[in-house]
């Protein structure tokens, strides 16, 4: 028997702003699992341990088993596990999630240099001191790991700096570029085929991350206007790619009966 597709789901901007459901949202996963579509969720905020990140699904009203929850966090481990030998030292410039990844994955977290490799991510900790610590290691030949490089992160009202923001101030402090473990990078792809299948679609709010990874899949892109992409862009948004991708809406609800018909199409 043939696997459902999946519809592969970014989470902060499409589900949820901040601390604030998508209106909508929630009934349209369970009309999109009603039809026999699976459903996925894939965010690159590294910042909540999996069974967080399930906790707020279930208070937005959505019911998520924890193994169809991926984050760009377990990206990372899984881009550490292919070099690095369980034991090795990783300078955590993140927060838990990360922390739970790449402990779970063998590795030893430490706050400061020497260290195999650093990982930065999302948290609203980040300070000069946590900069000094990180850059310090790269320097001394840390392998840098960048779980995305969003710029900013949507909540309601506005934007806050994201990971990538973080990211770029340990890449001009250390003088390296990062290598990247969530969405749009390839250890990200290779996660949603290993866990969620081959076949399906993913629906975000940045053409730029979660588009860039549809491509790289070989999956059609839906587009949301619920997170940080507009039609008339805003300072640090996104606008609509020309030419747009086959699907965009105002949220996940309006998109559901385009994605339902398209998928089951086949």
């Amino acid at each position: 028997m043939t696997a459902p597709s999946c519809v592969c789901l970014d989470l902060d901007g499409v589900v949820w702003r901040g601390d604030e459901v998508v209106p909508g949202s929630p009934e349209a996963i369970e009309e999109l699992r009603r039809t026999g579509l699976r459903v996925g969720y894939l965010s690159n905020n590294s910042s909540l341990r999996v069974a967080e990140v399930v906790a707020k699904l279930e208070r937005m009203g959505v019911e998520a088993p924890p193994e169809d929850v991926l984050t760009s966090a377990l990206a990372a481990a899984d881009l550490l596990s292919a070099t690095l030998t369980p034991g090795a030292c990783v300078l955590s410039c993140a927060g838990p999630g990360v922390v739970e990844a790449v402990t779970k994955a063998g590795f030893t977290i430490v706050d400061a240099p020497p260290a195999d490799a650093v990982v930065v991510g999302f948290h609203r900790t980040f300070d000069f001191d946590e900069l000094d610590r990180a850059s310090q290691a790269i320097r001394q030949g840390a392998r840098f790991v960048a779980t995305n490089l969003d710029s900013t992160y949507p909540i309601p009202g506005g934007l806050l700096p994201g990971a990538g923001s973080i990211a770029a101030a340990v890449a001009t402090a250390s003088g390296t570029a990062p290598e990247v473990a969530g969405k749009p990078a390839p250890p990200a792809a290779d996660m949603v085929r290993r866990r969620l299948g081959t076949r399906g679609v993913v629906v975000g709010d940045r053409p730029s991350t979660d588009g860039a990874l549809a491509q790289l899949l070989g999956w059609p892109f839906a587009l949301v206007l619920s997170g940080v992409t507009s039609r008339v862009p805003t300072p640090g948004g996104e606008a609509v790619p020309n030419p747009p991708p086959p699907f965009v809406g105002d949220d996940l609800a309006a998109l559901v009966p385009a994605l339902v018909a398209a998928l089951h199409a086949g």
